[in-house]
């Protein structure tokens, strides 16, 4: 591996060693608990590639992946499934996802901006065919657009750090969940139109 490939393994990895046994107590605890179904890749490997793509010039992760990952870093992660295969893989690793970049959160400077963008998950002439996120995905509405996927709402300091996320369905009006991304910050918060919120009071 490359050494940043390889510190983003390791950094991920021992995330997941201490997260996953909570994770799955959780689960036991709500009575969630599933079949695993084997995989040739484990979870942290998953994650790494997911962040290795948004860390390089790849627009379409199917060119990442193919172009990039199976040519370059065969010999990094030795067991790789075909594109298809690894896509089915995408979904158990969202979770993970969401909670390993809450970790990585910068701190409130007491400015902060807040905006919305949405996250196609497939093409809309493929929304009867796709499988991946069947059941949690949704149709919305841009200023351009109709999409199918989700909406990622952030916030993030005037560095440019985030904050706090929140994703959900693309239905989901862009105004809801900013009372929950607000909970922790203060200071004041700016969207595109201006003021969202006048000097939040230190939590």
């Amino acid at each position: 591996m490359t050494n940043s490939l390889e510190a983003l393994f390791w950094d991920v990895d021992d995330f997941w060693q201490i997260f996953e046994p909570k994770w799955q107590q959780l689960l036991l605890g709500n009575g969630l608990q599933q079949r695993q179904r084997s995989r040739c890749l484990c979870l942290s490997e998953i994650m790494t590639i997911l962040i290795s793509f948004h860390q390089n010039h790849y627009r379409n992760f199917k060119h990442f992946y193919q172009d990039h990952v199976c040519k370059y870093w065969r010999k990094e992660f030795p067991k790789l499934p075909s594109y298809n295969r690894f896509v089915e893989f995408i979904g158990s690793a969202m979770m993970p996802l969401c909670i390993y970049l809450k970790q990585c959160f910068g701190k409130c400077t007491g400015i902060s901006f807040v905006d919305s963008t949405c996250l196609h998950v497939c093409h809309n002439r493929r929304i009867k065919q796709h499988r991946v996120f069947k059941e949690i995905a949704a149709r919305g509405k841009t200023s351009v657009d109709w999409f199918f996927g989700f909406k990622l709402h952030l916030v993030v300091n005037e560095c440019g750090e985030l904050l706090n996320i929140q994703i959900t369905p693309g239905n989901v009006d862009d105004r809801k969940p900013i009372p929950d991304l607000l909970k922790s910050l203060f200071g004041k918060v700016f969207g595109d139109r201006g003021y969202v919120s006048q000097d939040l009071a230190t939590q």
